[in-house]
């Protein structure tokens, strides 16, 4: 599925089910000792597509620990984003000298709980929400997908910055016809090539009762 949303240079791997007996290095094993049975399995499954992606790349198997904030370490020249939700696993994956960051993640394609939308989603956003409920069909639920567009956004800015980023602090703009979507930082942004990193350029998929998105940042 993220492949149809990913450029060429981005490796990727899925699964729709956890592989049972999947097999961690130790040091993700002790990373995961203290997590409940579905964390972990959940935990080995993202590991073991993460390693698949990381194949295409030529790369050997290798740890991949969580780092600060839980930000997966990569081998050194490789930038990548691990997501997982109900029903999918997966992991992207791309040499730095072709992107600088990635940033994925799926989300059920489901209403998002009560409550959590007013804290993410603010001013132009929400009356971006509400246009959308009303002119277009019902089979994308837009405020999971504002979301899981905003979870993409973090992924992004995080291994570049290794400084939070809030809710309130990235504006994005959905493009329901094009599959795409813009995320305009809202405080200052990282260099990136010598450029100060100021709007994102993302992609979005619904499919199989999810919602994805990617972000990509050229390296």
């Amino acid at each position: 599925m993220l492949e149809r949303v990913l450029p060429p240079v981005v490796a990727v791997a899925e699964a729709y089910q956890d592989v049972a007996g999947t097999t961690l290095f130790p040091e993700e094993e002790a990373a995961v000792a203290r997590a409940v049975p579905k964390r972990r399995t959940e935990f080995a499954t993202a590991r073991a597509c993460a390693r698949t992606a990381l194949a295409q790349l030529g790369q050997p198997p290798v740890p991949i620990l969580p780092g600060p904030r839980g930000a997966p370490r990569w081998p050194a020249g490789v930038t990548g984003s691990i997501t997982h939700c109900d029903g999918y696993r997966a992991a992207g994956v791309a040499w730095t000298t072709d992107l600088a960051a990635i940033g994925l993640d799926a989300e059920p394609n489901q209403a998002l709980p009560d409550g959590v939308l007013d804290l993410i989603a603010f001013g132009p956003e929400r009356a971006q929400l509400a246009r959308l409920a009303q002119t277009e069909p019902a089979d994308v639920c837009w405020d999971r997908l504002l979301f899981c567009a905003k979870e993409a956004v973090y992924k992004v800015w995080f291994p570049l910055t290794q400084r939070w980023l809030g809710f309130e602090e990235a504006e994005v703009v959905i493009k329901p016809h094009d599959g795409a979507f813009t995320a305009r930082l809202l405080v200052p942004g990282p260099l990136v090539a010598g450029s100060p990193l100021t709007v994102l350029n993302g992609r979005w998929i619904a499919d199989r009762g999810l919602v994805a998105t990617a972000i990509t940042v050229p390296g």
